[in-house]
């Protein structure tokens, strides 16, 4: 074959070879614009019938500056915290409330939340870790087993129990500390953590959530299997159905870590002794300070102390976050 020969075959070989390529661009921008049809049209589709794929979900640009103004509103109070946590007093009163101070202090800030007033902002750290342990953790156990046991079990008065916790449920909190705190000062329980401790017990949110979830969870033909091959139901209870149980466990543990984490109400008509605050009052505790009489203002103590507080729950949120939201997903659709 001639060079001639050759040098036209190759030449063709190239222009087939770029053809082919600029083709098969040409198909996948017609392909791709097929795409992008069907999804508009599935998505109007979807518009008009009230259902959504979450495959092709809907792209909503107003919907988009809805969500970024949520999560600024969510988000400031603790970017202000963190910012605040380094500055000086001098600089916290003379600065703008968004900018850095002159001198970054926050590993100073820290140093004297802990040593101010003997360190008792320390003591107020272990008296909520005491509450939320003791009382949520109670809370969340009381719910797990009283919720399984309406859920799983058939008793003469079951559907009083409902009644019940959904009424308990539609009553506000604030409502009931007046009386509590009349009770327990009969008792003689008041100004001692038992006064925080027992209304923490009592969960009926987290019942009602635990009795859902565990309805929807576990199902009765695997209890029965259980008690088929002879075990107990404790047995049952713990080795079968408490691992089905573990995203309604956290989902509740979190609620009633929250709840109590953050009491403020309950702990300021009980607590007289400051030594048994929780940090939610001693930190109030300091900020009303300048306003005594020869107070000392105490802002950036009050700030980093803040931001020291939500500091676990946010962890913890962190962690137990796929708990979480599997939880609250749980029962969203009927079999």
């Amino acid at each position: 074959m001639s060079t001639a020969t050759m040098t036209s075959t190759t030449t063709m070989t190239l222009a087939d070879l770029k053809a082919q390529e600029k083709a098969a661009k040409k198909a996948e921008k017609e392909r791709q614009k097929r795409i992008d049809a069907d999804e508009k049209a599935e998505r109007k589709r979807a518009a008009k019938t009230g259902f959504s794929n979450p495959a092709n979900p809907t792209r909503s640009m107003a919907l988009t500056i809805v969500c970024a103004i949520f999560a600024v509103y969510c988000l400031f109070p603790f970017v202000y915290l963190m910012i605040n946590a380094t500055k000086t007093q001098s600089d916290f009163t003379s600065t703008f409330g968004l900018g850095f101070g002159k001198t970054f202090a926050l590993f100073d800030n820290i140093a004297t939340v802990f040593t101010y007033q003997d360190g008792i902002f320390g003591r107020w750290f272990v008296n909520t870790i005491l509450y939320v342990v003791v009382g949520a953790g109670g809370a969340t156990l009381l719910a797990i087993m009283g919720g399984y046991a309406l859920a799983k079990f058939r008793f003469p008065g079951r559907k009083l129990c409902f009644v019940i916790i959904i009424g308990a449920i539609s009553v506000p909190g604030i409502a009931l500390a007046v009386p509590q705190f009349l009770l327990f000062a009969k008792m003689g329980l008041t100004n001692t953590p038992w006064s925080m401790i027992i209304p923490s017990l009592v969960s009926t949110f987290g019942l009602y959530l635990m009795w859902i979830f565990s309805d929807q969870a576990v199902p009765d033909e695997l209890l029965e299997a259980a008690r088929v091959d002879g075990a107990g139901e404790f047995r049952t209870f713990f080795q079968i159905s408490l691992p089905l149980l573990a995203p309604g466990i956290v989902t509740t543990a979190l609620f009633a870590i929250v709840a109590t984490w953050n009491n403020y109400f309950l702990p300021l008509i009980m607590l007289k002794d400051s030594n048994w605050y929780p940090l939610t009052i001693g930190l109030n505790q300091w900020k009303d300070q300048a306003s005594t009489a020869g107070g000392q203002a105490i802002q950036n103590l009050v700030i980093t102390g803040s931001l020291i507080t939500i500091i676990p729950l946010v962890i913890a949120f962190l962690c137990l976050q796929k708990y979480w939201q599997s939880g609250l997903a749980a029962g969203a659709v009927k079999e």
